[in-house]
């Protein structure tokens, strides 16, 4: 049986289908660099519900991501469309069941960011971004964003900031990525990729 690659999980939530694609060129990217991996993951919606109402598996899209995927990535990109500023409660709901991993210290060490899409222009994109690096920090991993010697970052007029990739998605008919925002999350893959190598050895 072949060894299995490291991996970058991309971690996302995705309402509309913006966020997912975000992922997806993210993952594009983690697929420039040999030696390494994607694997895509969503976390599936929450409700007041006191019982389960949602198959184990999803209809469509990424699977349900698991405790042992996160434990075992190389490095994590995680994503999720702004919510005033902040990540969504689905995203939130997963991070905050990760305690166990916070007291052995399974991430510690290892490179990690995040993405968000946005309806508005100014919607928060960044504030999401700085949030969901919150308890990425308080797991010891190490933050990846994007620098301005990529000229997207500096030519975009839409998503991208340093902090991670973004998309403006608009508040009326869904705006798809613009060819700045998927260099842009390319080039996050990229690095998440590469960095997750070198910290690696």
């Amino acid at each position: 049986m072949p060894e299995q690659l490291p991996y970058i999980l991309i971690l996302y939530y995705s309402r509309t289908g913006q966020t997912a694609e975000l992922a997806s060129q993210i993952g594009r990217g983690v697929a420039r660099v040999a030696g390494i991996e994607a694997k895509l993951r969503s976390v599936p919606v929450v409700s007041p519900d006191t019982e389960a109402s949602l198959p184990a598996v999803p209809d469509a899209g990424a699977p349900y991501v698991s405790k042992s995927d996160l434990a075992n990535c190389a490095g994590l990109a995680i994503g999720s469309p702004t919510r005033f500023g902040n990540m969504a409660a689905p995203l939130k709901y997963f991070l905050d069941t990760t305690g166990d991993l916070w007291l052995n210290g399974a991430l510690v060490g290892k490179p990690a960011g995040a993405f968000t899409s946005t309806g508005s222009l100014h919607g928060g994109q960044e504030a999401t971004i700085l949030t969901m690096m919150i308890p990425l920090l308080h797991h010891g991993m190490v933050l990846c964003g994007l620098p301005y010697t990529d000229e997207n970052l500096s030519k975009t007029t839409t998503g991208g900031t340093p902090y991670g990739p973004s998309h403006w998605a608009g508040t009326g008919e869904q705006q798809p990525l613009s060819n700045h925002e998927k260099a842009l999350c390319q080039l996050f893959g990229e690095r998440l990729a590469k960095l997750a190598l070198k910290l690696a050895d």
